[in-house]
């Protein structure tokens, strides 16, 4: 997948939300939450953008999901624009030649 306008948007919305202080992207970053590196492949969406784009905007809209004992995500009020860069950056990195990495689908 080419480095797009999109994938660098997504990566810079990645970095300035800190995203890596609760998420793995490929093994690196904290365990608090979900590894990315292939929730795309999870979501069933890799080779979809604009699918991609609409399960990553639900999610995000659901946040925080208020049912208790859960760990809860911010709500980062993020625009279209974010989200669709987002979404193409978790693509993009979902594609990556991981060689192997995660080892089970759950990440």
């Amino acid at each position: 997948m080419p480095l797009t306008k999109e994938v660098v948007l997504g990566k810079h919305v990645w970095e300035r939300h800190s995203c890596i202080n609760c998420h793995t992207l490929h093994g690196e970053g904290a365990y608090f939450a979900p590894e990315l590196g292939n929730v795309m492949t999870r979501w069933g969406v890799t080779d979809d953008p604009e699918a991609a784009y609409e399960v990553l905007t639900g999610w995000m809209e659901a946040q925080p999901s208020g049912i208790e004992g859960r760990r809860q995500m911010p709500q980062f009020n993020l625009t279209p624009e974010e989200i669709r860069g987002l979404a193409e950056f978790l693509r993009w990195a979902d594609q990556t030649d991981t060689q192997g990495w995660p080892p089970t689908n759950a990440g």
